[in-house]
């Protein structure tokens, strides 16, 4: 699998949770294994985990940088994507944050309203910025 459709996946998983609170990633996981056939990805399940279990120091970070914005009126679509692409802004030294971003510009084409990868786009780039990502 590559890593755009990885990415995908992981981003899909990540909209689902939003939706099943009382689950835990593991078993997110498990149901996307056994029902629509997921097949074992190390990537995807790094940063499905990962983005769940920092979920809160992400969420403070988005909404530190979308002004006029709380992450409760975000499309649940486009918090998902910001979600994935910060956590791989943060914690993933490989991909380099300008991929991230562009990625989740794209996931937000894909799959979100007309306006939203113009948001995501900002909203990254700002956090980008703030976090000094731009100089790796």
């Amino acid at each position: 699998m590559d890593r755009r459709t990885a990415r995908e996946t992981a981003f899909v998983m990540l909209f689902e949770k939003m939706f099943k609170p009382e689950e835990t990633p593991e078993d997110i996981k498990r149901i996307a294994e056994d029902y629509r056939e997921l097949v074992p990805d190390e990537y995807i399940e790094r940063v499905f985990v990962g983005t769940c279990d920092k979920q809160e120091e992400i969420d403070e970070i988005i909404a530190k940088h979308s002004i006029g914005w709380k992450t409760e009126r975000m499309s649940k679509t486009s918090l998902a994507i910001m979600r994935l692409a910060v956590y791989e802004i943060l914690y993933e030294d490989d991909i380099p944050f300008n991929v991230s971003i562009n990625e989740a510009v794209e996931l937000a084409k894909k799959f979100d309203h007309e306006k939203s990868p113009s948001f995501i786009n900002g909203i990254l780039n700002s956090i980008a910025d703030a976090g000094g990502f731009k100089s790796r």
